[in-house]
């Protein structure tokens, strides 16, 4: 009798902690998928930014040589800037008609740091519109790989 009981605890205790390897073991498994799987994950997100901070960087090398290019050209005089404006006012009685294709408008040409300063100021807004749209890009590729 005393040899069953202590035979049936030896087998239960024998059992239960040989289930508690095993489970430990899958538990240890199931670890390790999950973390190559978030590498994986991570991997493919670092790709995205390097690629994405690339073609931006890109991007802002070839605005900065149209911006060279173009600033040599309105230091040449072969590219002015004008502006035209309307008046929806009349003139006074006074004045005399405009003649010619004018139609009434009004134009001046602007000087030439003035001018590169004016195409400076949108083309930053330009370039701060492509960051901005390069960071939605990769936390919208982000999210999703979530």
């Amino acid at each position: 009798m005393m040899r069953s009981l202590l035979t049936l605890a030896l087998v239960f205790g024998g059992g239960y902690f040989y289930g508690q390897h095993v489970e430990k073991e899958a538990q240890q498994a199931e670890v390790d998928k999950l973390n190559l799987e978030a590498r994986a994950k991570e991997q493919a997100l670092t790709m995205a930014v390097t690629t994405t901070a690339d073609a931006l960087r890109k991007t802002n090398e070839k605005a900065k040589l149209a911006t060279k290019e173009r600033n040599d050209a309105i230091d040449s005089g072969a590219l002015r800037l004008r502006l035209k404006t309307t008046c929806p006012v009349p003139a006074a009685t006074d004045s005399p008609a405009p003649t010619g294709d004018s139609r009434g408008e009004a134009s001046a040409e602007l000087d030439r740091e003035t001018a590169k300063a004016l195409i400076a100021l949108t083309e930053e807004g330009d370039r701060a519109i492509e960051k901005l749209n390069a960071c939605i890009t990769l936390y919208n590729n982000a999210r999703s790989a979530q």
